[in-house]
């Protein structure tokens, strides 16, 4: 387009009146186009949020399928005073409600090793060398289990250097070695290794690979299995954890005790105190239902989904009068099939559930769609009543209820994985807007271009008749002249 300028030859305001004439072209389309661009804005992140509080509810359904969740176990433990921690207990949800008197009596503990004392051929110092020529090794193992290291040491290598080369070996098992100097001629350093592998039998070995005679100070074995210079000393021997439950004794080869009482694991940390007569004083441990727990569990469900409903609401209700907006889903068919959905299979009975129903559990959807506890009775007893009976007393079927293959949370997860998932339902309806958003920009951007071509015509039109009013201008500033 060529720029003129309009009117100077006449003195006509030609230029002005281009410009409202383009103005009342342009005014009409560009609203439409506006007002086109929003609802589809306005539309695209009410699907986001229907996305995001479906996706929020979804989580919740997730969690609620999780192991555990909604069959957990409570232990209490009363033990003797506020001063012991005894044991810790965690049953898995099949463990069976109980009481348990137990008393721990003994500890699981690795073994301990020390060498001799100075004066009978041990070491006088942390830098006494260990070997004096050539290199060998040191194996470190227990029994059978299959832990295993080897330590090469070469000539030179004090006392304190092999302790680090132990300690910082890379396949160490749980080995520690320390220095303590006894502060005597005749005592001199003592290196004393600790395993950490416990139980009976699980004895650290310390294995003079080689066979070197100035490391039999620091094994237990020869090569083939026989007697070197170290011994452990019985009361330094790894041992089993020991506990009486209802008086039977029961043994662990660690400090943890595995199906001793079916489905629970109890882990014992210290001893138990004892009486007068210098006997045990057992820990009672009660297993029940987490009654607390699990009603926790379903408040949360219901408020999750409330929330939900209530955003759903927002977006597709109507306004009540002119002065209101509407939604930006207002009237939607796809968020209301979401909620006839949701609704469906909320009020549906699950086959296989003693229970039934969410109903029968005391959850019931309000005239509104929301879920509530119940205050209403019909004979049954208000919500609350309900769900306090079904947690006494088929606290396990709440779980079918729930998590069965056709339980309320395995279909509600099935039923919004169909809006949420990457190829799902509100994902197809997104691109669809987005689509449409990208043909309002290609209309703006032809109108645009119908719009550099009818302000061309315009010019065009109003030049030829500025030049023609210019024209009769001069004439008859010519004739007037002439007629002086």
């Amino acid at each position: 387009m060529s720029i003129q300028s309009l009117g100077v030859g006449s003195g006509i305001d030609l230029e002005s009146l281009v410009q409202q004439l383009l103005v009342a072209e342009r005014g009409p389309k560009t609203a439409r186009l506006d007002a086109r661009e929003e609802r589809l804005s306005a539309e695209i992140s009410a699907v986001g949020q229907v996305k995001s509080k479906l996706s929020d509810f979804k989580d919740i359904l997730e969690d609620l399928q999780q192991e555990g969740n909604l069959s957990g176990r409570e232990p209490v433990i009363e033990n003797p005073s506020e001063d012991n921690d005894v044991l810790s207990v965690q049953p898995n949800n099949s463990a069976l409600p109980g009481v348990y008197e137990i008393a721990v009596t003994q500890l699981a503990k690795g073994s301990r090793i020390e060498t001799a004392d100075a004066g009978a051929g041990g070491f006088a110092s942390r830098d006494d060398e260990v070997l004096s020529a050539g290199t060998a090794d040191l194996t470190f193992k227990v029994g059978n289990t299959g832990d295993e290291f080897t330590v090469n040491v070469t000539a030179g290598t004090t006392l304190a250097e092999l302790r680090e080369l132990i300690n910082n070996n890379a396949d160490n098992f749980g080995v520690k070695a320390n220095i303590i100097n006894t502060g005597t001629d005749g005592g001199g350093a003592k290196l004393v290794f600790t395993s950490d592998v416990t139980g009976v039998g699980n004895d650290l070995q310390i294995v003079n690979t080689n066979d070197n005679a100035e490391l039999t100070r620091l094994t237990t074995e020869t090569s083939a299995g026989a007697a070197s210079g170290l011994s452990i000393e019985p009361e330094n021997r790894a041992t089993n954890a020991i506990a009486f439950v209802d008086g039977i004794e029961v043994q662990s080869d660690s400090n943890k005790f595995e199906e001793t009482i079916q489905s629970v694991r109890f882990d014992v940390n210290e001893l138990s105190e004892k009486d007068a007569a210098n006997q045990p004083i057992a820990s009672k441990v009660t297993i029940g239902f987490d009654e607390e727990g699990l009603k926790e569990k379903i408040e949360e469900f219901v408020k999750t989904f409330n929330e939900l409903n209530a955003e759903l609401n927002r977006l597709t209700d109507y306004g009540d009068s002119d002065l209101e907006e509407d939604g930006a889903l207002a009237g939607d068919a796809t968020v209301r099939g979401i909620q006839n959905g949701l609704a469906s299979i909320l009020g549906s009975n699950v086959q296989g559930s003693v229970i039934g129903s969410l109903f029968a559990l005391g959850i019931e959807l309000t005239n509104e769609g929301e879920l509530e506890i119940a205050t209403s009775d019909f004979g049954l007893g208000s919500g609350s009543d309900r769900l306090e009976n079904a947690l006494n007393d088929n606290f396990d079927d709440i779980e079918k209820l729930f998590n069965s293959d056709n339980g309320i949370v395995s279909r509600l997860l099935e039923f919004t994985e169909q809006y949420t998932q990457s190829s799902g339902i509100l994902k197809t309806r997104e691109d669809a807007i987005k689509d449409q958003q990208d043909s309002v920009n290609t209309d703006r951007e032809r109108f645009e271009l119908r719009m550099i071509s009818v302000e061309q015509t315009l010019r065009d039109r109003y030049l030829s008749l500025d030049t023609t009013v210019a024209r009769l201008q001069r004439t008859g500033s010519a004739l007037f002249a002439t007629l002086g």
